[in-house]
């Protein structure tokens, strides 16, 4: 489980289709103390949880490896990862940790895409579409994860909502390279789920 807080932006250094394509073997630089990471471990990524499987440090970096196997590049934007890319990084949830943001499964749920940006003093707010079968979970006010980032939502109209971002998560986040036309990794409220499949079952 994650919380959605960003603790660090990583990149990926290296790139390698295996299985026919099917599978893609990442290797992510990034800050973390590679002690710290252990095989196994869950590291969510734009916010899709990869596991760890090898990890170490290449000169004076930090870098681990993971796979995206087929199901996360047919529903997330990984499809899109190549040589460069910034990740949004989070590491996984501990027993006593802080919840700054709120429980994130770190499961994306599919692609939102940005319809429009507009600086703002000190702030940026993004327009957001996002399919009819995600937006129904989509609520003002809500909470709704962005490429693994905890927000909370502004506005909602059909299929589009919008956020506000302050500067410090464009400062700490890959958000402030977001522009119309970008497609970032959704994941909807746990809690809005339970709430719609609760109000399913008792109709």
């Amino acid at each position: 489980m994650f919380t959605g807080i960003v603790t660090d932006i990583g990149e990926i250094v290296s790139f390698k289709p295996v299985a026919q394509g099917q599978l893609h073997r990442l290797r992510i630089a990034c800050s973390y103390d590679q002690t710290t990471i252990a095989d196994g471990a869950s590291i969510a990524s734009n916010g899709v949880c990869l596991t760890v499987v090898a990890s170490g440090v290449a000169d004076g970096k930090t870098w681990y490896d993971v796979d995206a196997a087929a199901e996360t590049l047919a529903l997330t934007t990984a499809k899109h990862w190549k040589l460069g890319t910034k990740l949004n990084l989070e590491r996984a949830l501990k027993i006593g940790d802080e919840l700054g943001g709120h429980i994130v499964a770190g499961h994306a749920d599919g692609i939102a895409t940005i319809v429009s940006r507009e600086d703002l003093p000190d702030m940026a707010r993004f327009e957001l579409s996002a399919t009819r079968e995600l937006a129904r979970f989509i609520a003002t006010k809500g909470s709704i994860t962005l490429d693994g980032v905890s927000l909370t939502v502004n506005t909602v109209k059909d299929v589009t909502f919008s956020v506000l971002i302050i500067p410090h998560t464009l400062d700490v986040t890959t958000i402030g390279g977001w522009k119309a036309g970008t497609e970032v990794n959704i994941e909807v409220d746990l809690m809005a789920r339970y709430a719609a499949r609760l109000t399913e079952m008792t109709v």
